[in-house]
């Protein structure tokens, strides 16, 4: 009796102390314990991802590739799946499990010694603890903190939210975060496509996933799987026979499909550099964003192509630089070596090659696939060596001339055309670059972005981040603010040497046309149909350089333009999408646009939390219709140029296309509008125009900028790539007549003296004038280069 006395009283005091120490360490541990309420608040990391215009996928910005799946979303039979395998007891217990726990202990002891696993018990609600509260150190101190947290956060939650963070959150190896983006990765399936034996394979990686990798370790993989299934089983989730049909399934994993990306890199990081900016790096990396951006793929392509093309055209103009590399079978590991030499050029269609031989007709050469193919004697004619200053080297003509047995080089398969049949080309990568702005004149939307010949190569933009010299494109807003200030295209303006002194120290400066040739009266739309720079400085100086400095302002062109008459000729550093902005303004009529490349983007919840058109339209959100009118918007564009005067402009840069140094676009016989510009020594090539739903920019330089070569001017350079992408871009459109405002009276004239035509007339179109401006009247004019007076018929500055 005293025995069981004795042991009654030694278990209650055991107990006693047990409870106490257990009390004692639960105070202890509790404090400062992180705020299980900030799970309430809690949304995993989320990868934004960009659309274009279209809705197809551009890119997408992750820290984790999670794919979050609400818990009502989730199968019942992945849930199933990891609560068997993990915490059967989940709906019934309080944060800990004390049965799992004891029967954990008592299987352990039991298979003390033994090869077989240790079994573990930490509910769901203790990994929840874990992985979002605390860390992964191995400790007593972390273990009681971990159950501290359990119970609390069982306090404060409901089982299925819970279990929506456990699921969503969990690593499940294979860059998996999350059972949705697991399914993804190992299966190429969304959850709802998963088999009982895919579902119970994922539920049995949450303890080790690089113990149980499908290839590397197969037969374990296996083992696992089968484990969940048999405990699925035992918990009555599913039947035996399908248990045992799910253990006869091999456990095969699906590569993931590649989703299809439209190219478009440097339009892609420009958005994302504007996300970063506007949202920073957390929202944009974690958010979840659904950003849906003005890029148009089509027109995105073509730029490309367009802009590739050009840079490479003008580079065969300018010689051969040489092989990449020479290796000759001889030298050790030489196939290694001309593997390594390989360049990733994804939007670049052209394949390595190593030249095996060379005759009198061909060079033969080998692709690093290991096939065989040529390059005839016709297509390495243009492949004259390049010489400095831009110059070329002897004519070619025999192959061994260019190439030699062991040159690594860049071939291209081509069609055929009228002067070779199919085969391949030689292509070197052009030392020079450029890039191709397109964008809607009427809302600024950017619809195509090329800032170089690849973004492999290069990630500088030279279509956003290159500041250059426009040269002659900066004369359509001088002869705007002329136009504004009472000229007309028909009045009549001197050309002929013009010398300004600069000031004590700085010489005379002595601007001259690109003919270095004088042409007498001629008018304004003549001046600038023919790029006529001493024409140009006379209405500068007469307007004032300050007057011309507010309209670069106007149009943000530069946003404080030196008062310098050469600022005029477009010496007046600025980028092509400025620039490409600044001619849309003159097509839309004058109103002022800034470019966007992003049109809405929505937060992970669906909610709008940008949009490109900030303008009110309550009743847009009336989804009914009921042959109601529609709700016109108001139009909030600012006016930065009288519409009138912006239509003259764009009627002479017509001229520009039809007549004068941009004539080469005329081929296209669609109403467009333009100018060319090129600078001093030829460093800068331009061209920017517009139909009248599309302005374009492109420009070619080198980076560190030097000579393209003599003649390489911005009508022989730029001018061919702005007509191959516009010949794409307007194939399938209707042949549209530019937009005129209401105050436009057109009348026949003399083009060479601006005169009203008479009936003996040879040279004769068609002028817009204002109302009030017609020949007839009295017009603006300057005698002896600076003193405006009112005369009969045409005005003119001499």
């Amino acid at each position: 009796m005293k025995i069981f006395l004795y042991t009654f009283t030694g278990l209650v005091v055991s107990a006693i102390i047990v409870i106490a120490v257990v009390i004692y360490l639960f105070y202890h541990y509790g404090q400062d314990l992180p705020d299980h309420k900030q799970l309430t608040a809690y949304e995993p990391a989320t990868m934004t991802r960009v659309h274009a215009g279209d809705g197809r996928l551009v890119a997408e910005y992750a820290a984790e590739k999670r794919v979050f799946v609400p818990i009502g979303a989730m199968p019942k039979r992945v849930i199933d799946a990891f609560l068997s395998a993990e915490d059967k007891n989940f709906f019934d217990h309080f944060g800990l499990d004390p049965i799992s726990v004891a029967g954990a202990l008592i299987q352990n002891i039991a298979n003390f010694g033994s090869d077989k696993r240790l079994v573990g018990a930490s509910t769901i609600t203790q990994q929840v603890a874990k992985n979002f509260l605390l860390t992964n150190e191995t400790s007593m101190e972390r273990k009681f903190k971990e159950a501290i947290l359990a119970i609390r956060i069982e306090d404060a939650f409901t089982k299925h939210r819970i279990l929506e963070l456990y699921l969503n959150e969990i690593y499940l190896g294979y860059r998996s975060y999350g059972v949705a983006a697991a399914a993804l990765n190992y299966f190429n399936k969304s959850l709802d496509e998963l088999s009982l034996a895919e579902a119970a394979y994922l539920a049995a990686l949450p303890k080790a996933p690089n113990n149980y990798h499908p290839v590397k370790k197969y037969e374990a993989a296996v083992a696992r799987r089968d484990w969940v299934l048999s405990r699925m089983t035992e918990n009555g989730n599913v039947s035996a026979r399908e248990a045992e049909i799910a253990r006869l399934t091999p456990l095969r994993t699906a590569k993931r499909n590649q989703e299809e990306f439209v190219e478009a890199a440097f339009f892609t990081e420009e958005v994302r550099r504007w996300l970063f900016d506007k949202f920073g790096e957390a929202e944009l990396y974690r958010g979840g964003l659904s950003v849906r951006t003005t890029l148009d793929p089509t027109l995105q392509n073509h730029a490309d192509i367009a802009l590739r093309d050009g840079l490479v055209a003008y580079d065969r103009r300018h010689g051969w630089r040489g092989p990449l590399a020479h290796i000759g079978q001889e030298q050790t590991n030489w196939l290694q070596r001309f593997h390594a030499l390989e360049l990733t050029l994804p939007s670049v269609p052209w394949h390595l090659a190593r030249v095996s031989g060379v005759t009198q007709d061909a060079a033969q050469f080998t692709l690093a696939d290991g096939a065989a193919g040529e390059l005839l004697l016709a297509e390495l004619k243009w492949a004259r060596e390049a010489l400095d200053g831009q110059k070329r080297g002897s004519k070619i003509t025999l192959p061994s001339d260019v190439l030699a047995a062991g040159d690594v080089i860049y071939v291209q398969a081509v069609g055929a055309t009228d002067d070779a049949p199919a085969g391949f080309a030689l292509r070197q990568i052009p030392e020079v670059s450029g890039a191709l702005v397109a964008l809607n004149p009427h809302t600024g939307r950017v619809l195509a972005l090329s800032g170089g010949f690849d973004f492999a190569l290069s990630q500088f933009n030279r279509a956003t981040q290159a500041n250059r010299q426009p040269g002659s494109a900066f004369k359509p807003f001088v002869y705007l603010a002329a136009l504004d200030n009472g000229f007309t295209p028909a009045s009549v303006v001197l050309d002929a040497p013009y010398v300004i002194d600069q000031g004590e120290g700085l010489g005379k400066w002595k601007p001259e046309n690109y003919s270095q040739k004088f042409y007498g009266p001629s008018t304004l739309r003549l001046g600038l149909e023919k790029s006529r720079n001493l024409m140009t400085v006379r209405i500068a100086q007469y307007l004032g350089m300050d007057t011309i400095s507010d309209y670069a302002k106007r149009f943000n062109i530069h946003p404080n333009l030196p008062l310098m008459p050469s600022m005029a000729l477009g010496a007046g550093e600025t980028t092509v999408l400025r620039l490409t902005t600044a001619y849309a303004m003159l097509v839309n009529g004058g109103r002022y646009i800034e470019p966007a490349f992003v049109e809405r983007i929505q937060d992970r919840h669906g909610r709008t939390v940008y949009t490109r058109d900030g303008r009110d339209c309550s009743a847009c959100s009336d989804i009914r219709w009921v042959k109601q009118a529609p709700y016109l918007l108001p139009d909030t564009r600012k006016q930065v140029a009288d519409p009138l005067s912006a239509y003259q402009t764009v009627s002479m840069l017509e001229g520009v296309v039809l007549r004068g140094t941009g004539r080469s676009i005329k081929v296209l016989g669609k109403p467009i509008g333009g100018k060319t510009g090129t600078t001093n020594s030829f460093r800068d090539a331009w061209f920017v125009g517009f139909s009248p739903d599309l302005a374009v920019g492109v420009y070619v330089g080198f980076d560190l900028p030097k000579s393209l070569g003599r003649r390489e001017s911005g009508g022989k350079v730029a001018a061919p790539i702005f007509r191959e992408f516009m010949r794409n871009a307007l194939a399938d459109t209707p042949a549209l007549p530019f937009r005129v405002p209401e105050g436009i009276r057109f009348v026949r004239v003399d083009s060479k003296t601006g005169r009203a035509a008479g009936e003996s007339s040879k040279n004769v179109l068609v002028e817009a004038f204002r109302i009030g401006t017609e020949p007839s009247r009295a017009n603006v004019r300057a005698d002896g280069g600076d003193t405006p007076v009112l005369t009969e018929g045409v005005g003119g500055l001499y």
